[in-house]
């Protein structure tokens, strides 16, 4: 459905022969960011809380499933990070493009409402866990001189819905983790970028739905995009065409970063 002009073609190009770690990537924009970044010729390790899933997933997949190397990754656990981090280097010598995907919204509730422990969990994946992937990898990013961050984001982070409390302000954390990292290291080689991707046609959604809370679970899931018009437009923010807009948050709504990334 989403085809890239042969300009953006040459672009991508340049991420053949790359290493990248997605964490949440066995299924949604995960998943779709795995088989768009394979599809360009780059191994990719692919972290997900239940190994299972992904695994399934790396074998329905043709003559690329050798360049998926699915482990089990708790992104609130340091050491689970820590582990596939040296599983790159170890098997690669580096990591090129460290895409943070893994993210939580359950359970949706009003602040008066919410379970502190649920809470937490949700804050501990959406911020502690982007912070402890860019922890993990940074160090040989620098290392080389270069290096690439994608967080997928939302327009929550700078807007509250009722009932995302711990999504929203986990992703705003997230956000001034993607201007810091640009802050402190954008001379050294290191790029650090945020995709909003808008609402997209994921599990998320279904408890989104179920919830009845704010505008968005009002949505008809025609409304909402595949998860592969997100995945192609983060691998455009990982080619240097996209340098420009480093350090902050774009959105897949801009017709602008749609034209860039080729979907228009």
């Amino acid at each position: 459905m989403y085809k890239l002009c042969p300009k953006r073609e040459i672009i991508l190009d340049e991420l053949k022969g790359k290493t990248a770690i997605v964490t949440g990537a066995s299924k949604g924009i995960g998943e779709a960011t795995v088989c768009e970044l394979i599809s360009r010729g780059v191994d990719v390790i692919a972290g997900s809380r239940t190994l299972t899933n992904i695994e399934s997933f790396a074998s329905r997949l043709s003559g690329d499933a050798d360049k998926v190397h699915p482990m089990k990754c708790d992104v609130s656990n340091y050491e689970d990070v820590k582990r596939i981090t040296r599983f790159a280097l170890d098997r690669f010598g580096k990591v090129d493009i460290l895409v943070n995907n893994a993210g939580l919204i359950d359970p949706i509730s009003k602040l008066a409402e919410s379970n502190p422990d649920e809470w937490c969990n949700v804050a501990d994946v959406n911020y502690k866990g982007v912070y402890y992937c860019i922890r993990s990898v940074l160090p040989e990013m620098l290392s080389a001189g270069r290096g690439v961050i994608v967080n997928v984001s939302t327009g929550a982070a700078t807007s509250p819905r009722e009932g995302w409390s711990h999504y929203c302000s986990s992703k705003a954390a997230a956000l001034m983790l993607t201007k810091t990292v640009h802050h402190e290291y954008a001379t050294k080689g290191i790029r650090a970028i945020g995709l909003s991707p808008g609402t997209v046609k994921t599990e998320m959604q279904t408890s989104i739905r179920a919830s009845g809370l704010n505008p968005i679970s009002k949505m008809a899931p025609s409304d909402h995009s595949p998860p592969e018009k997100p995945a192609k437009v983060i691998a455009w923010l990982c080619t240097s065409d996209a340098k420009e807009f480093d350090g902050d948050d774009v959105s897949i709504k801009d017709l602008v970063i749609q034209k860039r990334a080729g979907l228009l």
